[in-house]
């Protein structure tokens, strides 16, 4: 059996914007096949505007584009190999091609050009919707989707209890899955998928849609089946979930793979350019701003601002529950009359963590600022769990409520630091337990 189960080379897919997917009823099955002679011209030329491509390799091409024409490229040029055992987390932003990367492996698509080897049996759990008949119930479709991948009977029966228990939907397994949330329905979908003895297992972020226990039964079920030689490929935009399950990513972007390596470095490169984007959209957004809203911008700027230790040193990192310094530098260019500072934490996924406003401190107020100057923002007891974090600064005129300056959000004025801990490693799994480290008591009431 060959180490490889999934190799893909020059994947492309092309869509004609604004239409479907052909789709054919029964109906037109047997309406095109009795006047097939009066369509067989129509159908030719209808094929020569609409190539569509195999899972296997092709020579046929499509017609060369044109600026002009309504066609856009969801894939281009994808090639990687997945092996037998290997868990690889394909990351990116919405609308990049990864769904259609994953319909295109599980046979749903075909390719317009290129070509995917699948070595096994695939499971595949998509969107929401697909995979199941919603007029059967969750067992006749357990027992469709077994025999679809070429079980027998005798198998999927001895399969279905631990199926129906993975997805706890004991109460409802006779009922039509027409008539199930949500979360059921990606409950039983991923069960099916994942203990019909899958060669090769292609996830959507459908995982999302369940509750935390739910994803920490499929986080463990996924390492289970990639220990025995089991290939999974699965689409998140979790990245805590992509550096804990997987060993290697593919950042996708734009129809192209960006970059293809182990999963902390890929998840890295993916952060950073979602940094960017939101730097250079949070940038337009206030530049629109400024030209709409006439404010004294140049009346204070922001100079620079650092982050500290408790001690006051500049640092890159500090403990989780030490006390973090950050260093405001500003110019008055004029008498500022009492302005206010609001300093603003993000996750390295883009989570607004709070704002802080420097009218809320129970300190004086800043009073009448002039000339160069330094403020800190002093929190004494960070609660955040270990990771990447992000600062935005800005300063205030205190009469209007308009922001002097924003430092934080420009290419080269990007201000980061990361939390350490001295706990032990099974308590700081990146984003595994949340964003915050809240002090908490426990107490055993006495019984009797």
């Amino acid at each position: 059996m060959t180490e490889i189960a999934i190799r893909v080379e020059g994947l492309s897919k092309r869509y004609r914007i604004g239409q479907r997917e052909p789709y054919k009823s029964l109906r037109d099955i047997f309406t095109n096949a009795m006047l097939a002679p009066f369509h067989r011209f129509l159908e030719a030329r209808r094929k020569s505007e609409e190539p569509v491509g195999d899972i296997n390799p092709t020579t046929s091409k499509p017609p060369p584009f044109s600026s002009h024409s309504q066609w856009i490229w969801a894939l281009k040029d994808v090639s990687f190999e997945v092996k037998r055992g290997e868990v690889v987390g394909i990351i990116g932003p919405n609308g990049v091609g990864k769904t259609t990367l994953l319909k295109i492996l599980s046979r749903i698509t075909k390719p317009t050009e290129g070509y995917a080897e699948i070595h096994g049996r695939v499971g595949s759990l998509l969107e929401v919707g697909t995979g199941f008949h919603p007029e059967l119930t969750g067992r006749e479709n357990t027992y469709l989707n077994g025999s679809i991948l070429g079980m027998k009977k005798a198998k999927i029966d001895h399969k279905f209890d631990e199926i129906v228990a993975f997805a706890e939907v004991e109460k409802f397994i006779d009922t039509p899955v027409k008539h199930y949330s949500s979360g059921m329905y990606v409950r039983l979908a991923f069960a099916v998928a994942a203990h019909l003895d899958p060669e090769i297992l292609l996830v959507d972020e459908v995982l999302a849609v369940g509750d935390y226990n739910f994803a920490r039964k499929c986080i463990t079920k996924i390492q289970r089946l990639a220990s025995e030689e089991r290939a999974i490929l699965f689409v998140s935009h979790n990245m805590s979930t992509v550096n804990l399950v997987a060993q290697r990513a593919v950042f996708i972007n734009s129809g192209r793979i960006q970059h293809d390596g182990t999963a902390s470095e890929v998840t890295g490169a993916y952060l950073d350019y979602m940094n960017k984007q939101r730097i250079s959209t949070m940038s337009a957004m206030e530049s629109a701003e400024a030209i709409d809203i006439p404010g004294p911008s140049t009346e204070c700027k922001i100079l620079g601002v650092e982050v500290a230790n408790k001690d006051g040193r500049i640092a890159q990192s500090v403990q989780c529950h030490d006390t973090l310094r950050i260093h405001i530098h500003y110019h008055a260019f004029g008498h500022i009359d009492n302005p206010f500072f609001g300093v603003t934490l993000w996750t390295d996924d883009g989570v607004r963590i709070c704002t802080l406003d420097s009218r809320t401190s129970t300190t004086a107020t800043l009073g009448l600022l002039h000339g160069k100057g330094l403020v800190e923002c002093v929190i004494p007891d960070l609660i955040l769990l270990p990771g990447t974090y992000f600062v935005r600064v800005r300063i205030f005129d205190s009469h209007s409520g308009w922001p002097f300056d924003s430092h934080g959000w420009d290419d080269g004025k990007v201000i980061a630091f990361t939390v350490a801990t001295e706990k032990t490693q099974a308590l700081v799994v990146h984003r595994q337990h949340g964003i915050v480290d809240l002090p908490a008591s426990w107490v055993l009431p006495r019984s009797g």
